[in-house]
């Protein structure tokens, strides 16, 4: 399929054992599902502890032909020690998409994960993300060779510009066309962005040739981002969640003196109660079953293990509509009209001096 034609026309540890060991253990039973195959050079097995199992997530198709995971594991704020680790367990216990990107520090970490974890490369889909202090064309073109040696790979299967930086956007575009370049040499296998509202969708469509594939934003059931995934349709382009259970609320508060923990929502306990899953899980399943990708964030690894087994029962229409009520346009990251290289270099500034 022609991308131009789509952009036209849319698409405690006790005694030795670790509670990992035994989680290991226990998982290891899962049943298989078909394997993603992605084409790009293996890794190196590592002596894995497990056998590997199977990816469990279904696959996707994007507006280029691509199958992607639709379920996989973020890697934001992650401590960088434990990064390889966290990586190398949700591997070995089914997850295939792995997200990462240069400012998240932990690309590194993030390849030393899945040498470890022994599955094959060809059956991983890595993306990561370029980070608008390398936004410019030659810059980007350095940017993306030095994250693709970090994560040790020669292909990427998913590049996005990480923020669309609208002060400076002759940079983004200038960024979206060195990255168009590394699409057509196929050093990456699709293409999108990352917290692009639809206006900077539509600019940088105007100018440049190949439509996203992706458009990873906040999105939850307190922000449901219908105006976003409205455009998303139109283009063709998959909706990707990240704080999809909405943690940024934890880790990130509007307001520290009233936390929002989505988690608790009565509507949502209530739904947990009703299908006998946890809350995590059903505000997943509600993204599953919406069509968005989905990255949830986890250092635990029983959390690991609960996220991803959301693909064995269904949310009613009526428990759709009752999440999807639940919107309340609220944020936990920044507002992507605003964002740009000096607010983040006065938001890195803030934390400095506040310790």
């Amino acid at each position: 399929m022609n991308d131009r034609t789509n952009k036209r026309h849319g698409e405690h540890r006790a005694r030795g054992v670790s509670r990992r060991d035994i989680l290991c253990a226990g998982a290891a039973v899962a049943a298989a599902a078909p394997l993603l195959a992605t084409g790009s050079r293996a890794l190196a097995r590592s002596t894995a502890t497990t056998t590997p199992l199977a990816g469990k997530s279904p696959l996707t198709t994007l507006n280029n032909g691509v199958r992607m995971p639709v379920f996989g594991v973020g890697t934001f704020s992650l401590p960088t020690i434990q990064t390889a680790d966290v990586v190398s367990f949700a591997l070995t216990h089914g997850y295939r998409l792995i997200d990462t990107a240069k400012n998240y520090g932990n690309e590194k970490e993030v390849g030393e994960g899945i040498v470890r974890s022994g599955v094959p490369r060809s059956e991983i889909f890595i993306t990561t993300k370029l980070w608008i202090e390398d936004f410019g064309y030659d810059e980007a073109l350095r940017a993306f060779d030095l994250s693709a040696k970090q994560l040790g790979v020669d292909q990427v299967d998913l590049y996005l510009l990480h923020w669309p930086a609208p002060s400076e956007f002759e940079k983004t575009i200038a960024a979206w066309k060195a990255v168009e370049k590394l699409y057509a040499d196929k050093r990456i296998r699709a293409i999108g962005v990352s917290n692009f509202t639809p206006e900077h969708l539509q600019r940088l469509m105007d100018r440049t040739d190949v439509v996203p594939a992706v458009n990873q934003i906040e999105l939850h059931p307190y922000l449901t981002q219908a105006a976003a995934r409205a455009a998303h349709e139109s283009y063709n382009i998959r909706t990707e969640s990240w704080s999809p259970i909405g943690g940024g609320f934890r880790n990130l508060p509007a307001d520290p003196t009233n936390v929002v923990h989505l988690l608790e929502d009565a509507v949502l306990v209530g739904l947990a109660r009703k299908h006998r899953k946890s809350v995590a899980q059903i505000v997943l399943r509600w993204h599953n079953q919406h069509g968005f990708i989905a990255i949830p964030k986890s250092q635990h690894y029983e959390r690991l293990l609960s996220n991803i087994d959301i693909f064995d029962f269904e949310l009613t229409a009526d428990d759709m509509a009752a999440i999807d009520a639940l919107n309340r346009n609220l944020r936990s990251g920044p507002d992507p009209d605003r964002f740009d290289v000096p607010a983040f270099r006065e938001i890195v500034e803030r934390r400095r001096a506040g310790g």
